[in-house]
């Protein structure tokens, strides 16, 4: 633990409660699952091209080299023989392919109630939250606004009640309400009281990343030995592109590695901007820049759980502003799954779309993200939910219907849908139809016919005139409706008065301190 704590005993009991299985409002969601993709991923690149990506990012790392302006990683990549001058490393590829060879293709993250255990890699495909906008908007508002800590706590609540929902990413939205001091303080306590699923700290100051560290360790009742053994909570960094990594993201970063935790690097590319307008060369640039990363992680230590990431996208050439959820990043993401496979890293993308509103240009998009996420064989997907204008706004509409699509992709990976036992093929079934009856009232359907296909929250099957006549409501209508239900039937999971009590401890005395250090 940091020197603002001290070594701690686990508390006997503390998460005897966490496994109790709570339900709010009355609607139907599937049961909490970590999903298995078993499809064949969708693999763009030949042999060739996949060689062509990687001999690119080599000769990156190699001939160009990365800025790191972390003095500690400069100090580092010294000390393993890398090419260092000022900020810029050179990087030999063996020395790099050797250092990825350290990581872990597969491991779990467990946060304070094991039963939220997740396993990244794999196979596996996790959602989260939406995470980092400044801004808010739902329909009772009926505009943007900045960020409050009510707001971020209801999308914190909305993460806590879906089961298609698996990690609780960074802040839902900002709470700009709350200094920049404390910030972290309150939203890491409402995630930690609201939810009891994987959390995640912002690589954003030696004190932040500390100070959520402790916390987690509080809120799952570890010792020092149990919280450092095995991950509890994870950290995600993006490079500055083009070929650069800062002082904090790195420093944080460095801090959870050196205790055991799990760190994501995630290159924000778009192509025409921060990387070529070719999507092979905003590709090879990006990992070139999450390898750098990764590899210094592993030197320090290796078998670190480390993910790399991926954010290519482009921009729209005529007004220079971010476009999401276009062919050009979903082959983009596809793309790089096929990299992550050949370097045997797990995977994370991005649910994402340039909308305003939650309408329907906001779901075709984030549509696209999210199967392009499915066929590239991610493993963890970024702001799946509730993301709109390019990240810069967090809507309660938008992530009820984003979680009406995760759910679909949940469903369609089930084992059950492509089940092939002789009660599936149903011979018997259609010789007692035959060619002049029907399926509806047959034993066979009655059997099966509750759990037999997908049962949706959000959409409307109704026709025109039942629509209508039930009020006619859109789906964003529908969608602020449920966000409304949902929130006003929440009940926090359990957590042991005594570790909630040392959480408020540890808050308060933070708080004293002052904080994390700001510039104003």
């Amino acid at each position: 633990m940091s020197d603002a704590a001290s070594p701690r005993r686990r508390r006997s009991g503390g998460r005897a409660a966490n496994t109790a299985k709570r339900q709010t409002s009355d609607i139907t969601q599937m049961p909490w699952r970590v999903p298995v993709n078993t499809d064949r991923p969708t693999e763009p690149l030949d042999g060739d091209g996949v060689q062509a990506v990687h001999d690119g990012a080599m000769r990156i790392l190699e001939e160009i080299g990365i800025e790191f302006l972390n003095e500690e990683a400069i100090a580092l990549f010294k000390q393993a023989g890398c090419t260092v001058d000022g900020t810029n490393v050179k990087m030999g590829r063996d020395w790099v392919m050797e250092m990825i060879g350290n990581a872990p293709e597969k491991f779990d993250i467990t946060p304070r109630n094991p039963d939220r255990r997740i396993t990244v890699g794999g196979g596996h495909i996790l959602f989260g939250n939406v995470s980092s906008p400044p801004n808010y908007f739902d329909l009772e508002i009926g505009k943007k606004v900045s960020g409050n800590r009510k707001q971020c706590a209801d999308l914190l609540r909305l993460t806590q009640h879906f089961n298609c929902i698996h990690f609780a990413g960074g802040y839902p939205v900002e709470p700009v309400d709350v200094h920049a001091s404390v910030r972290h303080l309150d939203v890491v306590f409402d995630k930690l009281t609201l939810t009891d699923k994987v959390g995640h700290a912002y690589s954003l100051g030696k004190e932040r990343v500390e100070d959520v560290m402790n916390m987690v360790q509080i809120s799952g009742g570890w010792t020092d030995e149990e919280f450092e053994a095995s991950p509890k909570m994870y950290t995600n960094i993006n490079s500055t592109s083009p070929l650069k990594h800062d002082v904090p993201m790195i420093d944080g970063c460095l801090r959870c590695v050196r205790r055991g935790q799990a760190v994501v690097v995630t290159p924000f590319t778009l192509a025409g901007a921060m990387a070529p307008v070719t999507m092979s060369g905003a590709v090879a640039l990006s990992i070139a820049e999450a390898l750098s990363a990764i590899a210094l992680f592993q030197y320090v230590r290796p078998g670190t759980p480390c993910v790399i990431g991926t954010f290519t996208s482009n921009v729209d050439m005529k007004s220079g502003a971010p476009a999401f959820g276009t062919p050009e990043y979903m082959r983009a993401t596809q793309m790089t799954g096929q990299m992550a496979r050949f370097y045997g890293l797990p995977l994370r993308s991005s649910g994402s779309c340039a909308a305003n509103v939650p309408d329907g240009q906001a779901m075709w998009e984030t549509t696209n993200a999210l199967w392009a996420s499915v066929q590239s064989g991610t493993n963890m997907v970024y702001h799946a939910a509730g993301w709109l204008e390019g990240g810069l706004i967090a809507s309660p509409e938008k992530f009820v219907m984003d979680c009406e699509v995760l759910q679909m992709i949940q469903r369609y990976m089930e084992p059950a849908v492509t089940a092939t036992a002789p009660e599936d093929i149903a011979f018997d079934a259609i010789k007692e139809v035959g060619s002049d009856g029907h399926f509806f009232g047959i034993q066979h359907t009655q059997d099966r016919y509750e759990n037999a296909f997908y049962a949706p929250f959000a959409s409307d099957w109704r026709n025109f005139e039942a629509w209508e006549v039930a009020g006619a409501e859109w789906t964003a209508q529908r969608a602020h409706r449920i966000f409304k239900e949902i929130i006003n039937a929440f009940e926090e999971p359990p957590m042991d008065a005594g570790i909630r009590s040392e959480l408020e401890d540890f808050v308060a005395r933070r708080k004293s301190e002052g904080g994390a250090p700001t510039d104003f």
